[in-house]
């Protein structure tokens, strides 16, 4: 008899979470929207019940995490350096066994990024919010 620990709702969150993060501050900086809308519609980094299904075990649901998380963190960085390139692949992959699409080579990312400055997004974050 093997014990296993289910993934729990705090962590499908996170990982919901993460998937906005890229949508909003990932892939703004290296596309324009009509590009990322086409994301949408390709369903990249799309979950669904089934897949919380595949990541349903407290371990499962950690490497994707980390994997999206890790993936972030290289995206983010300035500048792209090479010496990221196989982590990117192994964190790719780890996503792609779990049932995510994320159908980017490392040479998507490794050309201009976006100016921030000049940068009207639909999908980037608002610099500052104005509550009413």
């Amino acid at each position: 008899m093997k014990v296993v620990f289910a993934s729990t709702p705090d962590q499908e969150q996170k990982i919901q979470e993460l998937i906005q993060k890229f949508y909003s501050n990932v892939f703004p900086l290296y596309f324009t929207d009509n590009d990322i809308r086409e994301f949408e519609q390709q369903r990249v980094l799309h979950t669904s019940t089934r897949h919380f299904e595949y990541f349903g075990t407290l371990k499962e649901a950690y490497q994707v995490i980390a994997g999206l998380q890790t993936l972030m963190a290289i995206l983010e960085s300035r500048p792209m350096s090479g010496k990221y390139e196989a982590i990117f692949f192994k964190n790719v992959q780890i996503l792609q066994e779990f049932g995510l699409s994320f159908p980017f080579d490392y040479s998507h990312f490794c050309g201009e990024r976006l100016p921030r400055n000049d940068l009207f997004s639909v999908y980037a974050k608002a610099a500052n919010e104005m509550l009413v």
